[in-house]
């Protein structure tokens, strides 16, 4: 069984993992990292979303052995001290949570996008998101909670648009919840 080293949210592990296994898998089982959801397993949905060495993956897709000697960030490694990251705020506040699933994935893609692209437009969400499904269609919400991450962080100065942040008001106005 192969010996892999990777450094995963900060911290170096060393692992022995069976050369079939997917990354996916040993983060959630032999880690406890547990954000990072299986659903499609074929790489079709992005709730598998993880960042090896700066480059978005389906960690469904990817095996365990290739990322020895990387650098692997899932979505527990973006809070500080115990904190949610402004961007996982952001989905908190703008209602962007519904079953959660898809979630994850997102917002690695998202802080991903933000991380090139501090000011990004709609289009460049709906782009940076393609490849993330939202089975709950909570899209506008999605679209609205990282646009205000933009905003707080002074990348976007307009904030976000009224047609995506629409649906969040009138959510929280009615408690309806209109996708």
């Amino acid at each position: 069984m192969p010996t892999i080293t990777m450094t995963i949210n900060g911290d170096l592990r060393t692992l022995d993992v069976a050369g079939h296994r997917p990354l996916l898998d040993v983060l959630r089982e032999d880690l406890g990292l547990t954000g990072t959801k299986e659903c499609c397993a074929v790489g079709e949905c992005g709730a598998c979303t993880v960042v090896v060495d700066g480059m978005s993956v389906n960690s469904c897709l990817m095996l365990a052995v290739e990322a020895d000697g990387a650098r692997v960030t899932t979505v527990e490694g973006l809070a500080r001290d115990g904190q949610p990251s402004a961007l996982q705020d952001a989905f908190l506040e703008h209602g962007a949570v519904q079953c959660g699933f898809c979630i994850p994935g997102m917002i690695i893609s998202a802080q991903q996008l933000l991380n090139a692209n501090p000011a990004p437009t709609v289009e460049d969400v709906r782009e940076a998101l393609s490849g993330n499904l939202c089975r709950c269609a909570g899209y506008n919400r999605i679209i609205a909670a990282v646009l205000a991450a933009a905003h707080r962080a002074g990348g976007s100065p307009a904030g976000p648009p009224t047609d995506a942040e629409a649906p969040v008001r009138k959510a929280v106005v009615t408690g309806q919840v209109d996708q």
